[in-house]
C-alpha cells in the first residue's frame, strides 16, 4: 500500500478539526503522545475513519521487537516524517566558502505508510506509555526563556512577552493558559518580528490566533483549564475572518510549536531538543 492511497488531511484540516471538537487534543495526546503533535492528531482521525480503536502505535518491527505481531492483511496508518536529501550538483546554492557545509542538503516532509496500532496486533500485553508531568521551569530552561515579575500597569492585561522573556500577572484570570500563550509568542518568532513589544496589543491578529492556537493545544493536551476560552476566540476569529479558517502554513507553525513546548516541559533537564 502506498501513502496515497490513504489520502491523509493536510495539518491545517486536523488542527481545525481540534479546534471545532473539545476533547480531540487530549485524547490524542494521551495515545500518541510519543510523536508531534500533528503526527498524533493524522493518527487519531485515521483510526477514526477506519474504525480502529486508537492506542499505541509502532513499525512492523517495532512490534516484533515488543513481542506483538501484526494480523494479515492489517493496513498501516500513515505518519508524516522528515527526510534529510542532499542537493544536486545543479542545486546547489552559491555560498561563500566561509559558509556551513550543510548548505547542500536539505529537508522534506512525505507520508509514509510504516505504522500500526495495538488494536491491529496480536501477541505479548503492552504496557502503555506514562505522560511525564509538564514542568514550566523546565520548559523555560529547555527553551531558553526567562519569565520575569509582572511589570505592566494595566488591569486588563494578562501577560506580555518580549525578546526571550515573557511575563504573567499575578491576578491573571487563567494563568496556564496565559502562560502558555506569551511562550508560544517567542516560540512563534512573534516578539523578533513585533521588535520586543510590551504588549499583546502590539502583535497582529495572525500572531494573536496562533498563541491562541498553541495555548488551545497544550491546555488541552494537559488537561489544563482554559481550553474553552481559546477555542472561543479562534472560531469567534475565523467567523469574523470569513476566509480559510487555519491556513496550512500556519497550522503547521501552530502544532509544531506547541509540540516544542510540551516537550520541553517534559523532557530531561540534561536533553536540548
Amino acid at each position: 500500500m502506498n501513502a496515497s492511497t490513504t489520502n491523509p488531511a493536510p495539518f491545517a484540516e486536523l488542527l481545525q478539526r481540534a479546534v471545532t471538537e473539545p476533547g480531540t487534543i487530549s485524547a490524542a495526546y494521551s495515545a500518541f503522545h510519543g510523536y508531534s503533535m500533528g503526527n498524533q492528531l493524522l493518527a487519531m482521525f485515521q483510526c477514526e475513519r477506519r474504525g480502529i480503536p486508537i492506542g499505541p502505535i509502532a513499525t512492523f518491527r517495532g512490534w516484533k521487537e515488543k513481542g506483538r505481531y501484526v494480523r494479515k492483511g492489517e493496513k498501516a496508518i500513515v505518519l508524516c516524517t522528515p527526510i534529510t536529501a542532499k542537493r544536486k550538483a545543479d542545486e546547489q546554492p552559491v555560498t561563500p566558502a566561509s559558509d556551513d557545509s550543510k548548505a547542500d542538503t536539505f529537508t522534506r516532509f512525505v507520508y509514509r505508510p510504516n505504522w500500526f496500532v495495538l488494536a491491529q496486533t496480536d501477541g505479548q500485553d503492552v504496557q502503555p506509555l506514562a505522560i511525564a508531568e509538564w514542568n514550566g521551569l523546565r520548559a523555560l530552561e529547555t527553551l531558553g526563556i526567562v519569565e520575569e515579575p509582572f511589570t505592566g500597569t494595566d488591569g486588563n492585561c494578562q501577560g506580555y512577552a518580549r525578546e526571550r522573556s515573557i511575563a504573567v500577572s499575578p491576578v491573571a484570570d487563567l494563568p496556564h493558559k496565559t502562560r502558555f500563550h506569551e511562550l508560544a509568542h517567542v516560540v512563534l518568532g512573534h516578539t523578533a518580528e513585533a521588535e520586543a513589544g510590551p504588549s499583546d496589543s502590539e502583535l497582529t491578529p495572525r500572531s494573536l490566533r496562533e498563541a491562541e492556537a498553541v495555548a488551545l493545544v497544550c491546555l488541552e493536551a494537559l488537561g489544563l483549564p482554559g481550553a474553552e476560552h481559546c477555542r472561543g476566540y479562534i472560531q469567534h476569529w475565523n467567523d469574523r475572518r470569513g476566509a480559510e479558517p487555519i491556513p496550512e502554513r500556519s497550522a503547521q507553525r501552530i502544532l509544531k510549536a506547541a509540540d516544542q513546548i510540551l516537550k520541553a516541559g517534559t523532557a530531561d533537564p540534561g536533553d536540548r531538543q
